[in-house]
């Protein structure tokens, strides 16, 4: 059984994917088009279609949706900033996976990370901006 399962990963290609507080980790390999995502249906864990076509991007630009099986373990965060930990995870993976997915991937802006945090909250204000209200008397 534990041969089995050592023969099966080494055809996984790995890939990590951050955005804003959600970590995804991402594997891919060569399969039908199947995406799994926390052992859950992919239409399940994202009823949004935006955050679906987010997610399935690097596919689409790739010419890939139908060549590989896809199985996301993603973490932290909310729904929109996992559907973008997981669109950057499946990049990564897709260039391990076959190189010549690159350009498109490069070209569509697939493998940028989104580096944007939450501010922290300032000292004297109410948040990272917002002051208490000036009283003139």
């Amino acid at each position: 059984m534990a041969a089995v399962k050592e023969a099966s990963k080494a055809n996984d290609f790995l890939g990590t994917g951050r955005r804003k507080t959600s970590v995804a980790r991402v594997r891919v390999r060569p399969g039908k088009g199947k995406i799994t995502i926390n052992e859950r249906p992919f239409e399940e864990y994202f009823p949004s279609d935006q955050d679906r076509r987010n997610v399935m991007a690097p596919l689409v630009k790739s010419g890939k949706e139908e060549a590989v099986d896809v199985s996301i373990r993603v973490h932290g965060g909310g729904i929109s900033g996992q559907s973008g930990a997981c669109m950057l995870g499946i990049a990564r993976a897709l260039i391990k996976f076959d190189s010549e997915t690159f350009d498109p991937l490069r070209h569509n802006h697939l493998l940028t990370r989104d580096s944007r945090m939450k501010e922290r909250k300032h000292y004297g204000l109410r948040g990272a901006r917002k002051g208490t209200q000036f009283s003139k008397r």
